[in-house]
């Protein structure tokens, strides 16, 4: 029962099957008309001279005598001579070429009439057939469709790890069942990522909130002295602009995913010394020493999104350091048109770099130590590279000096 409503769901009685099938018909018919069309012409063409031979061939001219004259007329009234003349026959040539013509005129006559009727008695039985033919042929035609169908009939939020997996031959069905797959594995890995997105997020947010109101609650319990309270206060200040930070972030993300709304030349090696300058200091702090070799390079695209774009990943290169360590800034043109970022740091194992730039993830746990990110760094620079149509890719440095090389390629 199952079986059938699914059938019907995906036959309607109006649907593809029946106009395939009206089409193949259509199409075997006329094929079968002038096949029978063209036999009968060539039949009628060469029915005389055929049958003309063969009677020729069956009754000599010789034997023509003993057949009655096609003149002759039977009746009293005629007279009829006493005896033959002694020259005389009883058909002359012409009368036997005349007799001929008539025998064979009505053989092929009979002939093309018979050949006729059998021919439309077999039309009618092959369109009769060809009818059944086409709705089969039809039906392993769509049946990819079908399954397609289906399939994104059954598929949700739950199963999109389904695939159609289509078995058959190359072609045009087997292309485009191969694709919806591809499409349900770009959804799949979409859904996943807004998933741990939105839990990483409510994650990140919950903490700043729960810290406040244990300090709130806790902190100023007791003995709200004075220096207790610049403490708290201090605290408090320094949550919020965690959570800030985790908000401006979350805001430039969004922003990044929705494109560009206008574009302008950029001039992208500028960018780079100024980012560079206003990270010196932060830089000077965690005795780490920022080279800049900016070579002129110049895109279309937003120069407040590209600068964020500088920042963060000069930012993250000086965070994510050791002391004494170096960051290497380079723009250019050239095979690789773009921006590269090497520094120094902890070994990042390579398993580990793609999750780098998911939203919220740290090559370490988090501390929630002063200054630490909330690990939207990468993310961030993902996003607005792919905003401006640009890959932003990421390989770990080999040998012990460790650390990350970060290119934005355009």
């Amino acid at each position: 029962m199952e079986a059938g409503a699914r059938r019907g769901r995906t036959l309607p009685p109006n649907g593809e099957r029946v106009r395939l099938t009206a089409l193949y018909t259509v199409l075997l018919v006329v094929a079968g008309v002038l096949l029978s069309g063209v036999v009968y012409l060539l039949v009628q063409q060469g029915m005389y001279s055929s049958i003309s031979m063969a009677v020729t061939t069956a009754v000599p001219a010789q034997r023509l005598e003993d057949l009655p004259s096609p003149w002759a007329t039977a009746g009293p009234t005629r007279a009829q001579p006493a005896s033959p003349a002694p020259n005389a026959t009883s058909v002359v040539p012409g009368e036997a070429l005349a007799l001929t013509r008539t025998v064979s005129d009505a053989a092929g006559s009979a002939a093309l009439d018979r050949l006729l009727t059998v021919s439309v008695l077999v039309l009618v039985c092959y369109a009769v057939a060809s009818v059944a033919v086409a709705w089969w042929t039809a039906g392993r035609v769509l049946r990819p469709i079908a399954v397609i169908t289906d399939t994104a009939r059954r598929l949700s939020g739950e199963n999109l790890h389904e695939r159609i997996a289509l078995d058959g031959p190359p072609g045009e069905l087997k292309r485009l069942a191969d694709t919806f797959d591809g499409m349900l594995g770009r959804m799949e890995r979409l859904v996943s990522a807004q998933q741990r997105f939105a839990a990483n997020a409510a994650h990140e947010l919950r903490t700043p909130l729960a810290v406040q109101r244990a300090a709130a609650e806790i902190g100023l319990a007791g003995d709200p002295s004075p220096e207790r309270v610049a403490r708290i206060r201090a605290k408090l200040i320094e949550v919020a602009d965690d959570s800030e930070r985790i908000i401006e972030g979350l805001l430039l993300l969004a922003t990044s995913e929705q494109g560009l709304k206008e574009r302008r030349p950029v001039a992208v090696d500028e960018l780079a010394r100024q980012a560079a300058a206003a990270l010196a200091d932060e830089a000077a702090e965690r005795d780490v020493r920022v080279t800049v070799r900016a070579l002129p390079l110049t895109v279309e695209g937003d120069p407040v999104l590209l600068e964020r774009l500088l920042h963060n990943l000069i930012a993250n290169a000086v965070r994510h350091n050791v002391p004494g360590g170096r960051v290497d800034v380079r723009t250019g043109t050239g095979a690789d048109t773009g921006i590269e970022v090497t520094n120094t740091g902890p070994v990042v194992p390579a398993e580990t770099v793609p999750l780098l730039f998911e939203p919220f993830r740290r090559l370490n746990a988090r501390t929630h130590a002063p200054g630490e990110g909330a690990g939207l760094g990468l993310p961030i620079v993902d996003a607005i590279a792919r905003a401006h149509g640009a890959e932003a890719t990421a390989t770990p440095n080999p040998g012990e000096a460790g650390g990350l090389t970060v290119r934005v390629t355009f």
